[in-house]
């Protein structure tokens, strides 16, 4: 007896990816961000800096991709680029308070939105799929380090 099928991961969480986005589409632009603002935003985090490199690999970006991104988050004091006292030519980046309040507001929101969704799913099930989730992001992530 054959053995139950199920749509590949890609197959489901591809058209999932990219209904979130499109939903997160007009909360970024009640806060005047990019997608990629908003990534850089939350690859920031709460650490002090980190360099540019290391916040592209850490966002999967190319470094000087995201140039133009830092040149307006740094232009609307969202965040701070100074140089590395280490490396004159490498910048350390961090966030600004500015930049910490829109990230964490326009993060609520798009949480908010996320919460209907999964208000579909029983409690338990919730936990579940988000801790799963949760695991496998930071296994993937981790490959990357």
């Amino acid at each position: 007896m054959p053995h139950a099928q199920r749509p590949d991961l890609a197959a489901m969480l591809l058209p999932l990816g990219r209904a979130l986005a499109t939903a997160e589409l007009p909360v970024l632009e009640r806060h005047d961000l990019s997608m990629w603002g908003y990534v850089v935003l939350l690859g920031l985090g709460d650490e002090p800096v980190y360099t540019q490199a290391a916040l592209a690999k850490a966002i999967g970006a190319d470094k000087t991709r995201i140039i133009g991104v830092l040149d307006e988050l740094q232009h609307r004091a969202l965040i701070r680029r100074d140089p590395d006292p280490a490396d004159r030519r490498a910048r350390l980046l961090s966030l600004t308070p500015a930049g910490r309040t829109l990230r964490d507001r326009a993060q609520a929101e798009i949480q908010e939105k996320e919460n209907l969704l999964l208000d579909q799913l029983p409690a338990a099930d919730r936990t579940a799929f988000l801790r799963s989730l949760h695991t496998l992001w930071s296994s993937i992530a981790d490959q990357k380090s």
